[in-house]
């Protein structure tokens, strides 16, 4: 029977090792929460007192703690997870951590000549417990394969986002989007509000637009990313139409910070030589501000 260790164990990581215990692994489990760890015992897991001794012997090591620190010291802290594991073991850590520190956690753990790939999950912990997370797999084709059938008991579906290290920066961008698009969403509803308009009819006519299902899937695929800027929409009036809203928010004491940021983006487009062109450019543009250049 294949063991795995499973290290951290709060709202998302108990339900996702119980899940493990119920598809047939054997399951090594530690969390400085000894009641979440009892709990999962009464079910099959054996409680370990430390990273080390969870790690001892396991063919699986996976981590999923609050923050990078955490996971560093877990890993490679005293009675941590390289004191013990076997150089045959495959780490895998489904942490939401900065970034570099995941590349620089994959290269120390390398070093040792210890196996380690990243897979955080999108979704919630509702789906934890139903075991239909959404697992964002970097790692080496080889890492993911083996890790695939284990990864598959805690989500249904798993996207390869690349090499080691970037199936974080694929969390960190959807989720950097997705909370910056809250607070946009926010600041259009209040004014959908405060101008006396019906917020289900705004989102009606919203999900069936650019506003609600996203530039990555409707306006870019046609115009920026194959290289045409052609207009359907010209930068200089959406800057113009942007101006009138955040005009009417300013008069009615809404908060457009997001609209008010926009706003400079489309400018320095406007002034850039740009305002003629589809308003998709402004891609464009942050990738000339980035020092990215050539094609996508």
């Amino acid at each position: 029977m294949i063991t795995i260790a499973f290290l951290g164990l709060g709202q998302m990581g108990s339900p996702m090792a119980s899940n493990l215990l119920q598809k047939g692994y054997a399951l090594r489990v530690f969390d400085i929460n000894q009641q979440t760890a009892s709990e999962l015992a009464h079910k099959g897991a054996v409680v370990a007192k430390t990273p080390a001794e969870a790690a001892k012997g396991a063919e699986f090591i996976i981590t999923m703690l609050p923050n990078g620190d955490i996971v560093r010291e877990v890993l490679l802290g005293d009675r941590g997870v390289s004191e013990s594991v076997s150089h045959d073991a495959l780490v895998i850590d489904m942490s939401t951590i900065h970034p570099l520190q995941s590349d620089a956690l994959i290269s120390e753990m390398k070093k040792k000549g210890i196996n380690m790939m990243d897979a955080p999950v999108g979704r919630t912990s509702v789906n934890a417990v139903d075991g239909t997370l959404l697992i964002l797999a970097g790692g080496m084709p080889y890492q993911v394969e083996r890790a695939r059938p284990v990864l598959m008991c805690m989500g249904n579906e798993l996207v390869e986002a690349g090499g080691p290290g970037m199936g974080i920066r694929l969390k960190l961008i959807n989720n950097y989007m997705s909370i910056a698009l809250n607070a946009l969403s926010a600041e259009a509803a209040v004014l959908c509000e405060s101008l006396g308009l019906s917020l289900d009819v705004a989102i009606k006519v919203m999900s069936g637009t650019a506003a609600g299902k996203g530039h990555f899937t409707t306006t870019w695929p046609g115009k920026v990313l194959k290289g045409d800027l052609s207009p359907a929409f010209m930068v200089d009036l959406a800057l113009k139409d942007l101006r009138i809203a955040v005009d009417v928010a300013r008069q009615k004491k809404v908060p457009l910070s997001m609209g008010c940021a926009a706003e400079d983006y489309y400018v320095q487009a406007s002034e850039e030589g740009w305002g003629r062109q589809d308003w998709s450019a402004l891609l464009s543009l942050v990738r000339q501000k980035a020092g990215i250049l050539g094609s996508f």
